[in-house]
């Protein structure tokens, strides 16, 4: 009945309502971009549909493959220890499959240099320019070492410098990376959002942006960040990928 596998989106879920809105109108952008491609979205906490519950309903229809992509830039904690606790409770008769998270993908660097130039930077900019690639921030050393990897490659494409910072958990904030910006000399300092929805950290890294002359909003529903979706969920439909519980 069903010719390719569901996909379920999985995010975080927050409070703030602009959290759940975002991730909305990502799944949207999407679905457009593959009409014929289910998609449907579940979330973690906060918000409803809970990921468990949208399992159960699509095993309730009779479907039997989905595909669970991770909404998250890093394997962290929820990676690592909330989504696979979802999947193991998920109903036997699906078939799962889980993508790998967002992060690290050249699509994701297009994403935040768009919004850099969205917030009213050009490309004539990037020499002189240091950018703070302000992250939510985690505990989990991996995730960390991928983010100053980031940085580290998104400066060899031009810009003045490139430092990480973090909203959460981990040091530097964005206040000190773009203090150290300006000490480095950079005409122009510019802040970068690695977020994807609007929520309490987001709204940290803004105020740590107070001292910088360019603010980028978050990544949010942007087409590079629609096919990082698509790319996840193709890979993780391969044969080649083992099924949760296999």
């Amino acid at each position: 009945m069903f010719r390719q596998p569901v996909l379920l989106v999985i995010a975080h879920g927050s409070r703030d309502p602009r959290h759940a809105a975002t991730v909305r109108a990502l799944v949207r952008r999407v679905r457009s971009l593959r009409p014929g491609l289910r998609v449907e979205t579940g979330f973690l906490d906060f918000n409803v549909p809970s990921a468990q519950g949208v399992l159960e309903s699509l095993a309730a229809e009779g479907v039997r493959d989905v595909v669970a992509l991770p909404l998250l830039l890093t394997r962290a904690f929820h990676a690592k220890a909330d989504v696979p606790a979802v999947l193991r409770d998920a109903p036997r008769r699906l078939r799962i499959r889980r993508a790998e998270v967002l992060g690290p993908s050249p699509l994701l660097l297009s994403a935040l240099e768009r919004r850099l130039y969205e917030a009213g930077l050009t490309p004539a900019d990037k020499s002189s320019t240091g950018v703070v690639l302000a992250s939510a921030g985690s505990t989990d050393p991996e995730a960390i070492a991928v983010i100053a990897d980031i940085a580290r490659e998104w400066r060899h494409t031009g810009w003045c410098a490139v430092r990480p910072a973090f909203a959460s958990a981990s040091l530097p904030r964005t206040e000190d990376a773009v203090r150290e910006l300006r000490a480095l000399g950079c005409s122009t300092v510019a802040v970068a959002p690695y977020v994807l929805a609007p929520g309490f950290l987001p709204d940290r890294i803004a105020r740590g942006a107070a001292g910088a002359d360019v603010l980028g909003e978050v990544l949010g529903p942007s087409p590079e960040v629609a096919r990082v979706l698509l790319e996840r969920y193709d890979a993780a439909r391969t044969p080649v990928l083992a099924a949760v519980g296999a």
